[in-house]
C-alpha cells in the first residue's frame, strides 16, 4: 500500500489545471485577498499557439485582472469577417470598434496572466498531478463537510494528501477532477475532423479580417496573427492520409487565395471537434471550469473566452462565501449561470460548423444565398455581431424581486435588441467608478447605482438599506447616465462584483432592494444587521449612506 503523507490546510482553493482559465481564476482568488494553490501536470508552459481569439468581453475581463493593455498591444484586432464562394466575395460583416475582436496566441495570454499571478504573490507547481480525491460530499451541498482532500503527486516526492476548502477543476477536456467526480460529459463528435497550420507566407493577405473560402469541397478559414503569421483552418479531406503543410498548401491552391504560399509552418495541428458539456459544474465544493466543463468548435472563437468567463464569474463568488460576506447558496448560482450561457455558445457555433461542412450544388446555394441576404439587410452587424461580442450575456434572474414592482415599462424595452435586461452587464464604467468589478485590489464589492427621486428622504431610506453591508457602495447617476440601460426613471441598480445587474427597481421598490441585500450580503446564520466583510475597503457607502458621485 502506498502511504499518503498528509499536508496542513494552508490554501483556501485548490486550483487542477494552470492554462488561461486556471490562471485567470487564481488571479481573481488573489486580488481579493484568498489563498491559492495553482498545480499542473506539464513540466513546462506551453509554447503552443492553440486558442487566439479574445473578444470584448473577455477582454474587459482582463482589463479588470490588470493585463489588458498588454494584450492590446501584442494582438491584432480583427475589423470584420468577410466571406467567398469559389473565391468570389459573397458578404462582409464588418465590426465597430467595441465590438472587434483580438487574435493573440493562447501561449502569450497564459504568459501574461502568469505573470499577473506571480505579481499577486502566487505561483504554479508544475509537474504535479492530482491522482484522486478524498471525501466530495456526492450529495452536492456545500455545507456538511469543511474540506475536499486531494491526493498530488510530484516526481521528487511521494503522494501527498491536501485538504482544501474548495477544488476548481481546470484540467481540461480530458478532466481528472471530472472523472473522479464521475460527472457525465454529454453531446456529440463531429464526423469530420479539422487540421490547421499557422504560418509564414509569401504573398499579401489582409492583417485585420479573418476571411473564410467556402466551396462545394468544404471551408477554407484564414486567420491573421500577429508577427505576419496566419493561420490556415479546415476540414481534412476524407482521402488525405498525410495531414500537414503540403496538404494545406493543396487545400489553399483549390479553394483560397491565388499567389499566397505557406513558407515557415510555426505550428499545426490536427483534430476533431467536440460540442460536449457537464452534466453538473459543481458538486459540493468542487467546481468545473473551461474546457472541463465544456467543449465545443472553434467557429467564432468562443472557447478561451468561456472559460475566461467561467473564472470571473466563480472568483468573486468564492471570496465572497470564503470571507463571510454572503452565504454559501451563492455558489449554487455559478453552474446555472454558466451551463446556460455555454448552451447558447455550443448552438451557435454548431450552427457555423455545419456551414462550413456544406456540400451539394443546391445546400451551397441556400447557403450563399443567406449570407447575401445577411449581407445586405445588415442583420449580423446588428444582431449576431454583439452576441460574439459577449455584449448580449445576460444571466437569467431567479426571483421576482430583482425585476421592478407592477408593469414597468423598461422590462418590456429590455427584451427588446438592444436591452440592458436584468443579469446583464452595466453598460460602462459606472460601477467601477463606485469600486465595483475592475482594478488591483478589487473586493467583494457591490454596487448601487441610484438616480434619485426630488424627495430627500428616500436618500436617507436608501441609506439604511444600504448600511447593511459595508461592502455595498452607492453611486449616484443622474437619469440621462441611467438611460443607457432603457430606463431613466428614478431607482436603482444593484451590480454584482462582476459588473452584471443582480437587480433593478424604482424608486417605490426599496422594500425589492432590501430583500435583494438580505440574500446576497448576508452569511447564513448570521443576523442581516450584523453581516460583515473580512477584506472590504476603501471608499464607497458608510453606515450612513454617504454616496460617490458617478460621472
Amino acid at each position: 500500500m502506498t502511504r499518503v503523507r498528509p499536508a496542513g490546510t494552508d490554501v483556501d482553493v485548490l486550483v487542477v489545471g494552470a492554462g488561461p482559465t486556471g490562471l485567470l481564476a487564481a488571479c481573481e482568488l488573489l486580488r481579493r485577498s484568498v489563498r491559492v494553490r495553482v498545480i499542473d501536470h506539464a513540466p513546462q508552459p506551453s509554447t503552443a499557439t492553440k486558442a487566439l481569439s479574445l473578444w470584448p468581453r473577455a477582454l474587459d475581463i482582463l482589463d479588470d485582472v490588470g493585463i489588458g493593455t498588454r494584450i492590446r498591444q501584442l494582438s491584432n484586432r480583427i475589423d470584420a469577417f468577410s466571406y467567398f464562394s469559389e473565391r468570389r466575395p459573397l458578404a462582409s460583416f464588418g465590426f465597430r470598434e467595441d465590438l472587434a475582436s483580438r487574435i493573440v496566441p493562447q501561449h502569450v495570454t497564459e504568459r501574461l496572466l502568469t505573470e499577473r499571478l506571480h505579481e499577486l504573490g502566487g505561483t504554479i507547481e508544475r509537474g504535479v498531478r492530482l491522482r484522486w480525491l478524498e471525501g466530495p460530499d456526492y450529495s452536492g451541498r456545500i455545507d456538511t463537510s469543511p474540506t475536499v482532500t486531494a491526493v498530488l503527486q510530484a516526481p521528487d516526492r511521494g503522494l501527498e494528501a491536501v485538504p482544501v476548502p474548495f477544488l476548481i477543476g481546470a484540467d481540461g477536456a480530458g478532466s481528472t477532477v471530472r472523472g473522479q467526480l464521475g460527472i457525465g460529459f454529454l453531446g456529440s463528435t463531429y464526423e469530420m475532423a479539422f487540421a490547421l497550420v499557422d504560418a509564414r507566407i509569401d504573398g499579401a493577405l489582409p492583417s485585420n479580417e479573418i476571411r473564410y473560402y467556402q466551396s462545394g469541397t468544404g471551408t477554407l478559414v484564414v486567420v491573421p496573427c500577429p508577427d505576419g503569421v496566419y493561420r490556415f483552418l479546415s476540414v481534412a479531406p476524407r482521402d488525405e492520409r498525410e495531414v500537414g503543410v503540403p496538404m494545406m498548401q493543396a487545400v489553399l491552391d483549390e479553394r483560397g487565395p491565388r499567389g499566397v504560399r505557406i513558407a515557415e509552418p510555426v505550428w499545426q495541428a490536427v483534430f476533431r471537434v467536440h460540442a460536449r458539456h457537464a452534466t453538473s459544474y459543481q458538486l459540493g465544493r468542487v467546481f468545473l471550469m473551461g474546457d472541463a466543463a465544456h467543449v465545443h468548435s472553434p467557429a467564432g472563437g468562443q472557447g478561451m473566452n468561456n472559460g475566461l468567463q467561467d473564472a470571473h464569474n466563480l472568483g468573486w463568488k468564492l471570496a465572497s462565501v470564503i470571507h463571510g460576506t454572503s452565504p454559501s447558496s451563492l455558489l449554487e448560482t455559478y453552474g446555472r449561470e454558466r451551463s446556460e450561457a455555454t448552451r447558447r455558445i455550443v448552438r451557435d457555433t454548431d450552427l457555423q460548423t455545419r456551414a462550413w461542412g456544406v456540400r451539394g450544388t443546391a445546400r451551397v446555394a441556400a447557403r450563399d444565398a443567406a449570407f447575401r441576404l445577411a449581407d445586405r439587410t445588415g442583420v449580423v452587424s446588428r444582431g449576431y455581431t454583439p452576441v460574439m461580442a459577449g455584449r448580449r450575456l445576460a444571466y437569467v434572474p431567479e426571483r421576482e424581486t430583482q425585476h421592478p414592482s407592477g408593469r414597468a415599462a423598461c422590462r418590456v424595452r429590455h427584451c427588446l435588441p438592444g436591452g440592458v435586461p436584468v443579469g446583464s452587464v452595466f453598460p460602462g464604467p459606472l460601477p467601477r467608478a463606485g469600486g465595483g468589478s475592475g482594478g488591483p485590489g478589487a473586493t467583494t464589492a457591490w454596487t448601487l447605482a441610484v438616480v434619485p427621486p426630488r424627495d430627500p428622504a428616500w436618500m436617507t431610506e436608501l441609506g439604511h438599506v444600504a448600511a447593511r453591508s459595508p461592502l455595498l457602495r452607492v453611486v449616484r447617476l443622474d437619469a440621462g447616465s441611467a438611460r443607457v440601460t432603457g430606463c431613466g426613471r428614478p431607482g436603482y441598480y444593484l451590480i454584482r462584483p462582476d459588473g452584471h445587474i443582480a437587480a433593478h427597481g424604482h424608486a417605490r421598490d426599496l422594500n425589492r432592494l432590501e430583500t435583494e441585500v438580505r440574500h446576497v450580503l448576508t452569511p447564513a446564520g448570521r443576523p442581516p444587521d450584523t453581516a460583515s466583510g473580512a477584506t472590504g475597503t476603501g471608499t464607497g457607502t458608510g453606515t450612513d449612506g454617504t454616496v460617490e458621485e458617478g460621472r
